[in-house]
């Protein structure tokens, strides 16, 4: 028979799991910890061993309401689903905790994989139905195979860096249109950089257009600002600005070579030269003069931008949470206005390649919705965006909820039936 001891591990010792666990994620560490006692929640850092290796480890978060308690485990418990006996015995330890913190129901998204998809949505492995049945079995009511959006994504999109060295060989791993999208973002002036804690209200700000359009409500920012404190080193605000001086400076070298071009073409025709020549010369020409009028748009384009904005436009923000695991994109914003410059595809490459700076394999760009197809899908876009960057989709097993006081849980879901929530 197989002996488990129940311990409260340390802030170091659950880092340590939590980084080499399988599932390790930003969801389970010391910072979220701390982030969530700052927001005035009870935390607790739980771990299963096992002749006194660790087995399994979780961030248990108690949620005070004025009308009842909640206990969550986000991403998590760090645990072997299809281990029926560790599983049980920290369900039932786990379930305890939450009952002696007066927490009516116990809410878990597992961050065992459910099944893999390609990016278009095929399945490519067989789903783990075992890891369902154990939690069913344990008394865990699956609040469904959901598609959408919830506030933990149960559909994300994952790419590959393993075997990736340098930038060469990830732009090589995009497809053609993102490659594209990289460099003219680079030839317009586009740069991204780290926002102090200090300018995060740019962040915000762009949060809030994106918010705004998409009909979502958006965080404070004191959240963000928490969020900062709370992980230092392992978060980044990143900022994508477009330089316009940069950006006419690129369009005007070219007006200006092409004028040059039709200058001296211009002034070897009104020369000696022989027939053959000069259609060669008029062909140049022709071509040369076609060019210049699209380049003097842009110029023209350029000034304007220049004189509305200012020589530095911030077009583009987003939230990065670095685990030794993966690197995930869990927040963004980005002003609709300036999509031709392909900020977002810059952003999202230069910080792949701080990955593989690091050695961190993983880059999840965190939700999409579960709809594959063109039709009648709305968030098809995102997919798009996402997909361009050549990577595959973890479909999770979604929520599930265990009822710790049983009739005050059955009351809970009767008051929300009959509010139609």
């Amino acid at each position: 028979m197989r002996m488990f001891t129940l311990v409260t591990l340390s802030d170091n010792e659950f880092v340590e799991f939590s980084a080499r666990h399988p599932q390790g994620n930003f969801q389970q560490t010391a910072s979220m910890a701390r982030m969530r006692r700052s927001e005035g929640k009870t935390v607790e850092l739980l771990g299963v061993k096992e002749q006194g290796e660790l087995k399994a480890a979780a961030l248990l978060q108690i949620l005070h309401t004025s009308g009842s308690s909640f206990a969550l485990v986000h991403d998590g418990p760090l645990c072997d689903y299809d281990d029926f006996e560790l599983l049980s015995f920290f369900v039932k330890e786990l379930k305890s905790h939450a009952k002696a913190h007066g927490a009516a129901q116990l809410d878990i998204t597992p961050e065992q994989v459910y099944r893999l998809h390609t990016q278009e949505g095929e399945p490519t492995t067989p789903a783990d139905d075992a890891m369902i049945k154990n939690l069913k079995t344990l008394g865990f009511e699956h609040m469904g195979f959901t598609i959408g959006y919830p506030a933990v994504p149960r559909w994300r999109w994952v790419k590959n860096l393993e075997g990736i060295q340098d930038e060469q060989s990830l732009l090589a791993s995009y497809a053609k249109y993102r490659r594209r999208n990289v460099r003219i973002a680079r030839e317009s002036g586009v740069h991204t950089r780290r926002l102090g804690r200090d300018e995060l209200h740019i962040f915000h700000e762009l949060c809030e257009i994106s918010c705004k359009k998409q009909g979502f409500p958006n965080r404070p920012l004191s959240f963000f600002e928490a969020m900062y404190d709370a992980y230092g080193d392992d978060i980044e605000y990143r900022l994508s600005e477009i330089h316009f001086d940069e950006y006419l400076a690129t369009w005007q070298d070219k007006l200006d070579k092409l004028e040059a071009t039709t200058a001296n073409i211009t002034k070897e025709l009104a020369g000696k030269c022989s027939e053959k020549r000069a259609k060669q010369l008029n062909v140049q020409l022709e071509k040369a003069s076609q060019d210049i009028a699209p380049v003097q748009r842009r110029v023209a384009d350029a000034k304007a931008l220049i004189e509305r904005y200012g020589k530095v436009k911030p077009v583009e923000a987003a939230m990065f949470l670095y685990h030794p695991r993966e690197v995930v994109c869990t927040t963004s914003g980005a002003d609709g206005d300036f999509e031709r410059f392909y900020a977002p595809a810059l952003m999202h490459h230069e910080v792949m390649l701080t990955c593989i700076q690091r050695g961190i394999h993983r880059f999840n760009l965190y939700g999409v919705s579960g709809r594959f197809s063109k039709d009648d899908n709305p968030d098809y876009g995102v997919l798009e965006f996402k997909q361009r960057f050549n990577g595959f989709v973890e479909e999770m097993p979604g929520e599930f909820i265990l009822p710790v006081k049983p009739l005050v849980y059955a009351l809970k879901k009767f008051a929300h039936k009959l509010l139609k929530r």
